[in-house]
């Protein structure tokens, strides 16, 4: 296993702890997380804020891999990602690619259907 594919199985399991701080600290100074279709959020004081931003409602989550490669500094994770908001659980698939530079996250763009993490928010309301 490469030390790029560690980091980022590690990042993944650190959702769990719900730590905004901890999460930040996988990242370069001036990281870009692209969660898309939102608009990219840059460097760890932004990144913090906007993490921080749906922490706040999340009561647990558990990311599974399904499946995960690497090809030098760039990682290719395909996941399920198993919130809880309150009493409300989503599993959301999604399809994370992670440039990494020197230990860190570079940058990260995460893909996945919005409707399927926002519908069943939208339906407890």
């Amino acid at each position: 296993m490469t030390e790029n594919i560690k980091i980022i199985r590690n990042f993944i399991s650190a959702w769990s702890n719900l730590d905004p701080d901890e999460l930040i600290n996988y990242f370069t100074e001036d990281g870009i997380y692209y969660n898309m279709p939102i608009e990219p959020v840059q460097g760890k004081n932004n990144l913090k804020l906007f993490i921080q931003g749906f922490l706040n409602d999340w009561t647990k989550t558990e990311w599974e891999i399904s499946n995960i490669i690497c090809d030098g500094n760039t990682v290719f994770v395909e996941r399920i990602d198993k919130t809880e908001v309150g009493n409300i659980k989503i599993d959301l698939p999604c399809c994370g690619i992670f440039e990494m530079e020197d230990g860190k996250i570079k940058i990260w763009r995460d893909y996945f259907d919005m409707n399927t993490y926002t519908g069943p928010l939208s339906k407890s309301k």
